[in-house]
């Protein structure tokens, strides 16, 4: 190799010897999780309550007992006008359900409740009597958010914002999932409140759904109402209609930090 060569080789590698070594690049972030406030995979992020979740026979862990099939204790009775005015719910009870009496009159929660899950399971009559509006009528009325109707809509036509898991004159279902009269049928009915701003105004409105025999048939229908906390009742249509297993849960927050980024948006 010639000599200029060599020297201007030797000098390349003194020079690329001397360079300092490049940084590494910083690790990248994770995107955020809807919110803004975790990011994806966060530990720090807070966990999910534990539950024991519901049986056939027990409700989740969670849950507030409203009947067990026992007594109607955390119910008072809401007289028809004329009939006896006695607030102690006056319904059979027996072999696990409470079925509506002649004058028994409507039954309401004694307790208020916020965004919730609410259980329960109905039969109406086994022997049929009457057709549309006639057969096992009943409801859970949901104080100030409206009814989800109770009633035999099994092969029994009616107008469809007053059959089986209709929010009553307002949403039919979006199927007809009624079991045959004299059948238990459960209902899961999911009261999300609506979410106010400082001054009161709806930021999202109040939704509900309805579970019917497992079943989505209402999928977070908007109900005008403003409030935060409710009763409901079981009403007395005049129909020796049935109840049992009745309970309800709270809707759990996922995470503070989470939810009230969202309510900011």
């Amino acid at each position: 190799m010639p000599r200029i060569l060599f020297i201007l080789s030797l000098l390349g590698s003194l020079v690329t010897a001397a360079e300092p070594a490049k940084a590494p690049e910083p690790k990248k972030e994770k995107p955020f999780t809807p919110g803004g406030v975790y990011r994806e995979g966060d530990m720090q992020r807070p966990r999910p309550t534990v539950i024991t979740p519901p049986s056939e026979s027990t409700a989740p862990s969670d849950a507030v007992v409203l009947f067990d099939g026992k007594d109607l204790s955390k119910f008072k009775r809401v007289a028809r006008k004329g009939d006896d005015p006695s607030e102690v719910p006056q319904w059979k009870i027996e072999n696990g359900y409470a079925e509506i009496t002649p004058k028994g009159g409507q039954i309401e929660t004694l307790d208020k409740f916020g965004s919730c899950q609410i259980h329960l399971e109905w039969a109406t009559p086994a022997e049929v009597k009457g057709n549309g509006q006639g057969r096992g009528n009943s409801g859970v009325m949901l104080h100030g958010w409206g009814e989800v109707q109770v009633l035999d809509s099994y092969e029994n036509d009616t107008y469809p914002d007053g059959q089986a898991a209709a929010v009553y004159h307002k949403y039919p279902p979006l199927v007809n999932a009624s079991r045959k009269p004299g059948e238990w049928q459960s209902y899961d009915i999911i009261c999300e409140c609506a979410k106010l701003d400082a001054k009161g105004a709806v930021v999202q409105p109040a939704r509900l759904t309805v579970i019917h025999n497992g079943v989505i048939v209402q999928h977070a229908v908007t109900i005008d109402t403003k409030v935060q906390e409710f009763g409901f009742g079981l009403q007395d249509h005049l129909n020796p209609t049935r109840y049992r297993n009745i309970w309800v849960r709270p809707l759990h927050e996922r995470d503070e930090g989470a939810v009230k980024a969202e309510g900011t948006k």
